[in-house]
């Protein structure tokens, strides 16, 4: 990437400027990256959103006012096609408020002690459309926090909301909430991968989900997936 219209398109939201200042000051110096904005709080961060539309958000999580989860849903339900990819910073790498973003639409997460490398390579790999985990780490991560509520009982999403798919688009959800890739959906039901990634991605549109984390999610909290289940 050397040209400025393809430089990825980043916007840091953190409330200590120290922390969001050194972000900033590391990605402007890397070939392919552009700081399109710096923001205080989850207000300013979808202000800044809406009018520079970045192809990143690296979004802090504990901030005062709007957090960074309610940040995430604002700034996602708000945005155009192609929206914004949530690259969420956390101090605890299984911590209640990552789940939550999970939840909320972010594409993935990672911890504020990272290295420079690290974190570039974490914003090039969710701008390029993938998580930043394997979804095996996504399930682990919703697993721990799935177990403490009964299935479909969630605040995320009821059991009935699933009624909306067909009975592939919901085998297709299913096999994703048990963290397997395209490739392995395939295989699983015999069809190809472009097949799978279409009942994906309208049982995604019909849910009102932006993410693969997202979608994960909504498979535990409808009771899709079991915490603790082979699937």
């Amino acid at each position: 990437m050397t040209g400025k219209q393809e430089d990825i398109r980043v916007l840091v939201v953190d409330d200590q400027i120290l922390i969001r200042a050194g972000v900033a000051a590391l990605l402007r110096a890397a070939p392919g990256m552009e700081v399109v904005g710096e923001a205080a709080d989850g207000e300013e961060a979808v202000v800044l959103a809406a009018a520079h539309r970045p192809d990143v958000v690296l979004m802090d999580i504990r901030m005062p006012g709007m957090s960074g989860i309610a940040a995430t849903e604002r700034i996602l339900e708000g945005a155009a096609d192609p929206a914004p990819r949530v690259l969420v910073l956390t101090t605890f790498d299984l911590d209640e408020y990552v789940y939550a973003a999970l939840r909320a639409g972010a594409a993935g997460f990672l911890l504020k002690d990272a290295g420079p490398q690290r974190l570039l390579a974490a914003v090039t790999a969710v701008a390029g459309g993938d998580t930043l985990f394997a979804p095996t780490v996504t399930r682990r991560l919703i697993e721990a926090f799935a177990r403490r509520q009964p299935p479909g009982t969630g605040p995320g999403r009821p059991a009935g909301a699933l009624e909306v798919l067909t009975g592939r688009e919901r085998e297709v959800l299913r096999l994703t909430g048990r963290g397997l890739s395209n490739a392995g959906i395939a295989d699983e039901l015999v069809i190809s991968e472009a097949t799978v990634k279409t009942h994906l991605n309208r049982a995604m549109a019909k849910l009102g989900l932006c993410s693969r984390a997202q979608a994960v999610v909504a498979a535990y909290e409808s009771g899709l997936v079991v915490p603790g289940s082979p699937g």
